[in-house]
């Protein structure tokens, strides 16, 4: 693997989440430390009692980022590095917190012992509740009024989930298939029509090129290229371009944004006559082609040219497309030469000898070749005739060499006639198919684009027989899409069998994964605040990422619930001392992620070398989806962690009592339990009833 900018966000990214392990082996060593045990004793319960629930939980955080290693298609190629990344990184934390960091505590560690901490700190096994102040008490008070009304906050936090969402699809700004970055090249092409030659081509490119030059102070370089190969590189650009201007801009700080810049270029090149300018900007990302991209394809090819046209017609009066174009043949005649062959065999000859003859009106006849001394490549020896006899006219009067050894007019065997010009011709599937595509203006969202284009297409708009198809991005949006809603199942099928193996409890199992659901509602608030659409790439990465990540305190927390239960016969305060104790690390594992993500959000760009701070860069334009999803997420689910999870488990144990007190009362009522019978009789004599039971 090489070291991309897709490594470094990874790493970037697992800077919070690495940590997570060490911080609750930490804390809990902490704790009984500071209750007057040894380091290496409270070190060695610390690995062995906190190891399940970090083995479980980093196993989750791997599940959810494992079906993303099959990601196919070119955004695969681009992304597969988060998860190979990731995955090292977090195999290795799992070592770190579990192995290293004990050893190193058992050496290194503070131990003090601190009666009055160890209190405030032992709350959850033997303290008092009620003695609790500060940030902790403020929180056990509002976990105490929340358990009060269980079945009221999941309802709510339900309510919340459906509400957020409809509420975002209504105020949302959409969805994008990968991110917009500032662009650092752009390249112009200039569309002319006509049998043009060189120089009239580069006198018309040439009168863009002093346009383009009017905005010189933002580049950095301006390179223009003059012919009709001028869109090089394997580009997909039209047979009418004559001309391509690349562009290298100056530094994102010292010019205006890249799409503001293109924008000025074509308003200041549209009075130009004759020529059509076109801008683009190369991907950044992975290539997926133009973001409009519709494909008409018919059994009748005769069908295509009326439906582009339509088509295009349409598009052309949809605000927010720029430079449509389409691949129609381009206007213009081509002469087809027919060879009559019995009438030309009857004077000994043949079509070699008749286009030969033509050659030497057109493109030469080549003789012969040689090889110049100070060349090692030969050199054709082509004949012509004279430049004035190269013309149309000149294929009436061309005589060629009979067999008999007269000059025969070629006029006599050959028949000239005009016929309109065919240019390249596509297929797919054996089918005729012709393509209208566009760019957008900056701010415009492809998605809403293409839903008012296919809103058009399936009103009936085009001829009967032409069928359509989108292509380039949302064609990769739709598969990208496909995948990662396949790969979130996946990865919470995966969850939920490491889940039912750590707790042996579907229930348990249940409500992690109604965690994850849940923290969606931080995503979309998330974007809601900052303004951003639902990224298919980078948001829908985030949330499957925040899946592994929203389970670990879960995880941790309904493990620590078991154990205390296990001593403590009331329910509510069972949940309380949980709570008590796994506030401090939930929070200080939630914060660290955070913290590490929080320049990518604000889009600060921190350059140790010279000291200063940018904001905006397009470094950070990159990932300020994804961390946006994984902070606003998993600030939320931690709420849901703390609130919303011990009334969950606080629904269960009230069920259970009350199944609990129905056995009890049926006991009671009939002496030892229910009969094996299928039916009860009755005290006063009346029909048996059916066994509820």
């Amino acid at each position: 693997m090489t070291l991309n900018i897709v490594v470094l966000f990874s790493l970037i990214l697992a800077v919070g989440m690495l940590v997570d392990g060490a911080i609750v082996v930490t804390e809990y060593a902490d704790r009984r430390m500071a209750e007057g045990k040894p380091r290496r004793q409270a070190y060695a319960e610390a690995a062995k009692r906190m190891a399940p629930p970090i083995t479980a939980s980093t196993l989750t955080t791997l599940a959810a980022f494992f079906p993303l290693l099959f990601w196919p298609g070119v955004v695969g190629e681009f992304m597969v590095f988060m998860p190979i990344t990731l995955t090292a990184t977090l195999a290795a934390s799992l070592a770190m917190a579990i192995v290293f960091v004990p050893t190193i505590g058992a050496h290194i560690g503070k131990c003090e012992a601190d009666p009055v901490r160890a209190k405030a700190l032992a709350v959850g096994e033997t303290g008092s509740l009620n003695e609790i102040g500060g940030a902790l008490g403020a929180y056990l008070w509002t976990l105490r009024l929340a358990l009060t009304h269980p079945v009221k906050v999941l309802l709510l936090a339900g309510a919340t989930l459906i509400g957020v969402w409809f509420l975002f699809g209504a105020l949302g700004r959409g969805v994008e298939f990968f991110p917009e970055v500032e662009p650092e090249q752009a390249i112009v092409l200039v569309h002319a029509r006509g049998n043009l030659a060189v120089d009239e081509q580069d006198t018309l490119v040439r009168e863009v090129e002093q346009r383009v030059l009017e905005f010189s102070q933002y580049f950095d370089m301006v390179y223009t290229r003059v012919g009709r190969s001028g869109g090089g590189g394997g580009e997909d650009v039209a047979e009418d371009v004559i001309g391509r201007i690349s562009i290298e801009f100056r530094d994102w700080d010292e010019r205006p944004p890249g799409a503001e810049i293109l924008t000025d270029i074509r308003e200041r090149t549209a009075d130009l006559a004759g020529i059509t300018v076109e801008t683009r900007v190369p991907d950044e990302g992975p290539p997926v082609g133009r973001p409009v991209q519709v494909e008409l394809n018919a059994r009748d090819p005769g069908l295509l040219p009326a439906a582009v046209a339509d088509l295009r017609g349409f598009m052309e009066t949809l605000p927010g497309l720029v430079d449509i174009e389409d691949d129609r043949p381009m206007p213009g005649i081509e002469w087809e030469i027919d060879v009559d062959r019995p009438n030309a065999a009857r004077y000994g000859l043949d079509v070699t000898a008749v286009g030969d003859s033509i050659k030497l009106v057109t493109t030469g006849l080549d003789v012969a070749a040689y090889r110049p001394n100070d060349s090692d490549d030969e050199i054709d020896i082509v004949v012509r005739y004279p430049e004035a006899w190269r013309s149309l006219e000149q294929l009436d009067n061309i005589r060629v060499v009979a067999g008999d050894g007269g000059a025969v007019p070629i006029s006599n065997f050959v028949e000239l006639s005009a016929q309109p010009l065919v240019g390249t011709l596509n297929r797919t599937n054996g089918r005729r198919v012709m393509t209208v595509q566009s760019e957008l203006l900056p701010g415009v969202l492809a998605d809403d684009m293409v839903r008012q284009i296919s809103a058009w297409l399936e009103a009936g708009n085009l001829e009967e027989g032409v069928e359509w198809i989108f292509r380039g991005e949302d064609e990769e949006q739709r598969a990208a899409s496909e995948f990662l809603t396949q790969a979130f199942a996946v990865a919470l099928f995966l969850i939920a069998i490491i889940l039912i193996t750590q707790f042996n409890s579907f229930y348990s199992a249940f409500l992690i994964l109604s965690a994850v659901a849940m923290s969606t509602v931080g995503v979309l608030i998330g974007l809601l605040i900052t303004n951003q659409p639902f990224g298919i790439v980078m948001t829908g990465v985030g949330v499957i990422a925040l899946a592994g990540i929203v389970v670990n305190n879960n995880i941790v927390l309904i493990d620590t619930f078991d154990h205390i239960r296990r001593r403590v016969s009331d329910p509510m305060e069972a949940i309380l001392r949980t709570g008590a104790q796994r506030m401090r690390p939930v929070v200080m594992t939630s914060v660290t992620t955070i913290l590490g993500l929080m320049p990518m959000v604000l889009r600060v760009n921190i350059d140790f070398v010279t000291r200063e701070v940018a904001i905006g860069a397009p470094s950070t334009q990159w990932w300020v989806s994804l961390a946006t999803a994984i902070v606003f997420g998993l600030g939320f689910a931690s709420i849901l962690t703390l609130i919303v999870t011990p009334c969950a488990l606080m629904v269960r144990e009230n069920a259970r009592r009350w199944w609990h007190d129905l056995w009890a009362r049926r006991e009671q009522d009939y002496g030892g339990g229910p009969p094996d019978a299928g039916s009860v009789a009755t005290d006063d004599g009346e029909p048996a009833r059916p066994n509820v039971w």
